[in-house]
């Protein structure tokens, strides 16, 4: 450099030292600063050409300030030091490197300085650390102009946050009795099940703990508790893995079980692979906590902390669900897992979800197999529909039913039902309509439904689906039933036959049938013959219009003798029945059946009482005409005999009137009512379960207002007593009018043996012992009609008493068409005025 221009740079060097101190040129403030600028100035590093680099220079003015605790002012000055760069046009700084290369100089000189132990050295001068003058947010409180006129920028001029740092760092050193790198492998270790070197598992403390007498920051123990839980809820879930593949059988596992494992087994794989990755950056050193880290691949507990953080929700919500699901299976254990995915957490909520995809996996496939095939693959007792072995006919009502503990909660109780009673239907269809209809039925249901027949078609989320293809396999395998029912198997036309045989709807069969056999059953029960009952049976239907019917139904009507005891008439055995079979006996099953018997029995009875009375009344008309001839005998007779006659006639028509409108109600209001909502039920049945209810709702309400329910005993026993009151007038009336017609034929002998003994007229005592004959007749004749006055008194009186129990207790009973036979009994209020009714 030339004379010239060395002189005026240190002119422009003392005009900048004069302008910035503000002093006179004389001061040594002045000539001190004057010397280290000049030196400042004539540095050597301004020759190193990688300082000329502005990024590297910034880069190298970052590291300086991180390795001495100052990151904010790192931050700070790299904000400062962008927007320095990007400063451009009139008025800027040209050589921005060099500016900045001078600063950098000034404060690398100013600490250097200050480290020495030579206070007063001329080089040493009250100038601020131009990097530290980037920290703005200190400036407006740090000002100082001292009386000389110096701006004074100051921050920390002792470094007393450096020094307190380095002795914070000095202390977190002499705690740590063990470094913090082999915590976090004990830590890693314990989140795998093992016992490390310093971390184990403790069985006082169900866990994994880290000893006492390892001395640690209580930050650290604390930290390192927390993430050794990760360890106790990890050895909770892999030990029910394992107890479930090893220990365990397989019936009390199951495949919902073996799928909860697996799916399990597949999360625990996941967080091994986040195990490797995180025992890999343990491997790395941990720097110095005064050093710039941030960026480094290391792990420290902190950093472990916030990487286990999901696994940790995840480990400890499978906790949970092990917890939950170790005693159950199947259908139970599917329900308590759907349960735990109600989660307002994303994270959780997918987990749950792929979850439960795995677990109802099986579940749903037995849905599929049960609802479109009829198959009940559960051998482990797992789905919601159980079977039993039963005989065919009792198939529909016992073979399967619903299992509520192993009904999970994302199925309704009214979707279970459907479900059972469509596989049910298509296996009612198999095994007693020996039917193959269904498949085709069950073909059309899985494409109306917008699934396939094969496997996997239906998983967990897509209950809109499930409820689809259930919906529609049920109403085309149901419509499918009930076609095969009334087509096939004639059900409405073997109802009718019953209604028409065993109700005794048959009327001229029913009359004709009760006149040939009334001889035959008036004897003995222990004498009658089964064959012979048989074959009246026969006749009774060649001589009646059942002849017409299918033979096949009259094939299943027959003869039945129940169980008897000494003294019983074949009127009390008697019974007709009627062979259902397969697989109308579903619905006919042996109790329904035996409900029918008793109403049979019941109306078998109302008849023969009706035909006791007819047969009553065709034994009294004739003796009408006969019995004028009795108005010409002596008062002593003809009185008796009008009172018995009388008595008889007005007895029969209050019976007879009971009778007739007891048998109108049963037969017109009771049976033909029931038949008609019976038969409507049976055309809007949608399946065989609606026919099963309509069908027992008929019989029911036969059954109930027949007075044979269990609520109308006691009138019931009131009714059979009239009926035997009956049967008992029937026998007095015969009595009564063979015994007039008996004293009438020997009369009319004794008037004809009167008249031989005039013609004769030889011998007179013939006609003194005729006279005293027809006076022992006459007083016999008398004495016989007043005792079948009394004798009809009698049962007048009993039946009068059993008629007024009977009505007095027909306003209490439950149903209202009991209530409306009393009106019909009494609708001229005949026994009220006779206070029989109340």
């Amino acid at each position: 450099m030339e004379e010239e221009d060395r002189q005026k740079l240190t002119d422009l060097v003392k005009e900048l030292v004069l302008r910035l101190l503000d002093t006179d040129p004389s001061t040594q403030l002045f000539q001190s600063s004057y010397l280290y600028s000049l030196r400042i100035l004539s540095s050597r590093l301004l020759s190193s050409p990688s300082l000329l680099d502005p990024v590297s220079l910034s880069d190298s003015i970052k590291r300086r300030l991180a390795s001495r605790g100052k990151s904010s002012l790192a931050l700070t000055f790299h904000d400062l030091f962008s927007r320095f760069s990007s400063l451009s046009g009139p008025g800027s700084v040209n050589n921005k490197p060099s500016l900045l290369l001078l600063l950098h100089i000034i404060s690398l000189d100013r600490s250097s300085c200050l480290d020495t132990s030579s206070s007063s050295s001329p080089a040493v001068i009250s100038l601020p650390d131009p990097l530290e003058c980037f920290d703005r947010s200190r400036v407006p409180g740090d000002k100082a102009r001292p009386p000389n006129g110096v701006l004074l920028i100051e921050k920390d001029p002792e470094n007393l946050r450096d020094l307190a740092f380095r002795e914070y760092v000095d202390l977190v050193r002499e705690e740590f009795e063990v470094a913090e790198e082999v915590l976090v492998r004990d830590v890693l270790y314990a989140c795998q099940g093992i016992d490390g070197k310093f971390v184990k598992f403790g069985k006082f403390e169900d866990g994994y703990v880290l000893s006492d007498v390892v001395r640690v920051p209580r930050s650290a123990r604390v930290l390192v508790r927390k993430l050794c839980e990760l360890g106790w809820l990890f050895r909770k879930v892999r030990g029910y893995v394992s107890d479930c593949m090893d220990r365990f059988s397989e019936q009390d596992v199951g495949t919902v079980g073996h799928a909860f494992c697996a799916a399990l087994q597949d999360e625990l794989s996941e967080y091994y692979k986040l195990l490797a990755v995180l025992e890999s950056q343990s491997m790395n050193p941990i720097p110095p906590v005064s050093e710039n880290a941030g960026s480094a691949n290391y792990l420290s507990l902190r950093r472990l902390s916030v990487w286990l953080a999901e696994p940790m929700v995840k480990m400890r919500l499978m906790a949970v669900l092990v917890d939950k699901c170790r005693v159950l299976k199947g259908g139970a254990m599917a329900g308590t897992i759907h349960v735990h995915g109600k989660h307002g957490d994303p994270l959780v909520h997918e987990f749950m979800m792929r979850l439960l995809r795995r677990v109802c996996s099986p579940l749903f496939e037995m849905v599929r197999s049960w609802v479109l095939e009829g198959e009940l693959e559960d051998i482990f007792a797992e789905f919601f529909v159980v079977a039993q072995l039963v005989k065919a006919e009792s198939l529909w009502r016992e073979g399967y039913r619903l299992h509520m503990a192993m009904l999970p909660s994302f199925i309704s109780p009214s979707l279970a039902q459907r479900i059972l009673r469509t596989g049910k239907s298509i296996n009612f269809l198999r095994v007693c309509c020996d039917d193959r209809g269904w498949a085709d039925a069950a073909t059309e249901a899985a494409s109306a439904a917008g699934t396939t027949t094969g496997r996997g078609s239906l998983g967990y989320g897509e209950t809109d689906a499930l409820e689809c293809l259930v919906d529609e396999a049920a109403k085309r395998i149901d419509k499918h039933l009930l076609d095969v029912m009334y087509n096939r198997y004639q059900f409405k036309e073997h109802c009718l036959a019953i209604k028409r045989y065993l109700l005794l709807g048959q009327g001229d069969f029913v009359q004709y049938l009760m006149d040939i056999m009334w001889p035959e059953l008036s004897e003995p029960a222990n004498t009658i013959s089964t064959f012979k009952l048989a074959g009246l049976l026969e006749s009774a239907i060649r001589s009646s219009n059942a002849q017409y019917d299918d033979p096949e139904i009259l094939d299943r009507l027959r003869v039945k003798m129940m169980p008897h005891g000494t003294g019983d008439r074949g009127w009390d055995v008697f019974s007709l029945e009627y062979d259902p079979r397969v697989p109308l006996d579903t619905i006919f099953t042996e109790s329904v059946m035996t409900k029918y018997l008793k109403i049979f029995n019941f109306l078998w009875k109302l008849r023969r009482v009706e035909h006791a009375l007819i047969g009553a009344w065709k034994t009294m008309k004739p003796n009408c005409i006969t019995s004028q001839a009795f108005l010409k005998l002596q008062r002593a007779v003809k009185m008796p005999l009008l009172s018995a006659l009388r008595r008889c006639q007005v007895l029969w028509n209050e019976m007879n009137h009971f009778v007739t409108n007891l048998q109108y109600y049963i037969m017109f209001e009771l049976l033909e009512v029931s038949w008609s909502n019976f038969s409507n039920e049976m055309e809007v049945a949608k399946d065989l379960d609606d026919l099963l209810a309509a069908h027992d709702k008929y019989l029911n309400s036969i059954f109930e207002k027949s007075l044979l329910g269990e609520r109308s005993q006691a009138l019931h026993k009131s009714l059979f007593v009239l009926f035997d009151i009956i049967l008992r007038f029937r026998s007095h009336a015969d009595r009564l009018y063979e015994g007039i017609h008996e004293f009438q034929s020997r009369n009319e002998e004794r008037s004809r043996d009167k008249s031989k003994s005039r013609k004769l007229k030889s011998n007179p005592d013939p006609e003194s012992r005729i006279v005293d004959g027809r006076k022992a007749l006459t007083q016999r004749a008398g004495e016989f009609l007043r005792g079948m006055r009394q004798d009809l008194d009698l049962i007048s009186h009993e039946y009068t008493s059993s008629l007024a129990g009977f009505l007095s207790q027909l306003p209490v009973q439950q149903h209202v068409d009991l209530k409306f036979l009393l009106f019909r009994l009494d609708f001229t209020e005949y026994y009220t005025r006779l206070g029989l009714s109340k």
